[in-house]
């Protein structure tokens, strides 16, 4: 039988596929046979030392493969997908600002309008990481004593994320946003002032759009809104006034995306 020789014990390294991926593998070479064996106590502890050295091999070998090494590529991969996520890092600078209750109401919707155009401009990885800020975009669109250039700019951020993206359409409709936005629809100006008709109008138009692109190839929320029976005479009523310096009447847009001129 062979002896395992401790002063023989070496490092050997073997690659992967990756060249980059290393593992490190700690063996103990076999020696030839001695011709002789040990005697006396002399023997038996050179014995045992070398069981010894055999077991720490194999302890700093188990830790290396299960604990340094699991811990390396995990970190590998984490940053990865942080840096696959495009405009992340301004998107939690903003989110803060949008989740502090103590900030102002229209600094909050200008940070949701800023992520709902990183999201826009981030692809969809950017606009699937944005969505989770949509729930306080809800919240704060429920709140009836908000101006129009604040529910402007929220209607907006929601335009943006719902833009040709499944995912954020999807999630729109889950935080019930299309309640929202037909409940604004239905609300008439009481004021006799011009600028404030104006503004409520322009309200109207901003929903309008972004109905329209939550609407873009996504039958459920298409569903949804024809359950509304009296949103087909809001948006007649819409389509009739004048769009200036809008690309397209939004109003007859939506209108035909959820098949209402077939009725």
């Amino acid at each position: 039988m062979n002896k395992v020789c401790a002063k023989d014990c070496s490092w050997h390294w073997r690659y992967s596929g990756e060249e980059k991926t290393k593992d490190i593998k700690i063996a103990a070479l076999v020696c030839p046979k001695e011709d002789k064996a040990e005697e006396g106590s002399n023997g038996h502890t050179k014995l045992g030392g070398q069981r010894c050295f055999v077991r720490l091999c194999q302890h700093l070998y188990n830790f290396w493969n299960v604990t340094v090494k699991r811990c390396f590529f995990k970190k590998k991969e984490e940053v990865s997908s942080v840096e696959s996520i495009f405009h992340k890092e301004k998107i939690v600078v903003f989110g803060r600002t949008l989740r502090d209750k103590s900030q102002p109401l229209e600094q909050r919707a200008q940070a949701a309008h800023k992520i709902g155009l990183l999201a826009f401009t981030g692809g969809l990885p950017a606009s699937r990481f944005a969505t989770e800020y949509m729930k306080e975009v809800a919240n704060l669109l429920k709140n009836e004593e908000m101006t129009p250039k604040v529910k402007i700019l929220l209607i907006q951020s929601i335009a943006c994320w719902c833009y040709l993206n499944p995912v954020s359409q999807k999630k729109a409709k889950h935080m019930q946003l299309i309640p929202i936005f037909i409940n604004f629809f239905e609300r008439r100006a009481n004021s006799t002032n011009q600028r404030e008709i104006d503004e409520n109008r322009l309200v109207k138009f901003w929903t309008c759009y972004a109905l329209s692109a939550m609407t873009c190839n996504n039958l459920s929320v298409v569903n949804e809104l024809r359950e509304h029976r009296a949103l087909k005479y809001h948006l007649h009523e819409l389509a009739c006034d004048v769009w200036v310096g809008w690309p397209e009447n939004f109003a007859e847009v939506l209108y035909f995306l959820i098949g209402l001129h077939r009725n």
